[in-house]
């Protein structure tokens, strides 16, 4: 019987178990939002990142970061928010069918017209409306809020584009709140981490441009004119020395101590097949005490844990 194993396989349902802490990355606080400032507090920024980072915010300009996967793209908007005190980050995943409407805000027309016709009069449209999270981004503040954008390179052709009259900007109108602004020139609305904004006149237009970080997988090239308009950085796979700092960050000193042949193997699988930080995290996390396992059954669950992740599933 392994030290850290609860289901045994053998059929007899038993309680006499509980799970240790989980490890950092994958700590889950009750009703946690993605935007929780401490997932940046173990981040390892190098010199050149810490440079594109500072150039991003004096600039005002987005910060397009690039790299394989589990290199720390995302990781990166998170260390900023937590270092910076700039509140939970906005987060805004693309997918193929991701639009700039849908970035900016959501309006529930269908749920207006039907209250409507419940009411005597025409409900206020505040209830009806959301800034999601880019247009969050936007508001006016002292100090910007912290955006990511994630996976650019999986949207549609045209989103970079339609992105950029907005952050040329700094702010987008909302249609339905214009045709309004004669008659209710301050309209409260919801916004994507659960608080509630004024907007005026129909338009939203920050006061400070947000640090926005856009990334990407290199899946596909961006058009030049959005290219001119943000600060690029690629992220390289961390060396040994790099990943020692992330394991001694991430667990205990004991652990961290004895994961030196696991970074050893990573380094040797990761010269010939795809693999993320994540997946060496995982492995010394179950691996590094676990000096009574056979070596045919150690190896098996490496190669589980360390399977390329460019590896099509069986």
């Amino acid at each position: 019987m392994k030290e850290w194993w609860r289901y045994r396989g053998d059929g007899k349902p038993h309680q006499d178990w509980v799970l240790p802490d989980a490890p950092s990355w994958r700590a889950f606080a009750p009703r946690q939002r993605f935007g929780d400032m401490a997932r940046g507090a173990t981040f390892q920024a190098e010199e050149r990142e810490i440079d594109l980072v500072n150039a991003a915010l004096m600039l005002r300009r987005p910060l397009l970061i690039t790299g394989a996967p589990g290199t720390g793209k995302s990781s990166l908007a998170f260390a900023v928010a937590y270092e910076l005190d700039l509140g939970p980050v906005l987060y805004w995943p693309i997918n193929s069918r991701s639009t700039l409407r849908e970035g900016l805000y959501e309006y529930d027309a269908i749920g207006r017209l039907q209250d409507n016709g419940m009411a005597t009069g025409t409900p206020d449209i505040g209830p009806y409306l959301t800034l999601n999270a880019l247009g969050t981004a936007l508001l006016p503040r002292s100090r910007p809020r912290v955006l990511l954008i994630d996976e650019l390179d999986k949207g549609d052709i045209d989103l970079p584009n339609d992105l950029l009259n907005v952050f040329e900007e700094g702010g987008f109108p909302i249609p339905e709140l214009v045709r309004l602004a004669d008659r209710a020139p301050d309209v409260e609305i919801r916004t994507a981490d659960g608080g509630r904004a004024v907007v005026g006149g129909g338009e939203v237009r920050c006061s400070e441009f947000p640090f926005v970080v856009l990334t990407s997988n290199g899946e596909r090239d961006f058009p030049p004119a959005f290219l001119r308009r943000c600060l690029q950085l690629d992220l390289k796979a961390p060396d040994r020395q790099k990943l020692i700092r992330i394991v001694r960050a991430h667990l205990d000193a004991e652990v961290a101590a004895a994961a030196d042949p696991l970074i050893t193997e990573f380094l040797r699988r990761r010269d010939r097949d795809l693999l993320a930080t994540d997946q060496l995290l995982n492995a010394v996390y179950l691996l590094a005490g676990d000096s009574g396992r056979a070596p045919a059954g150690r190896e098996a669950l490496l190669d589980a844990l360390l399977r390329s992740l460019g590896e099509a599933a069986g």
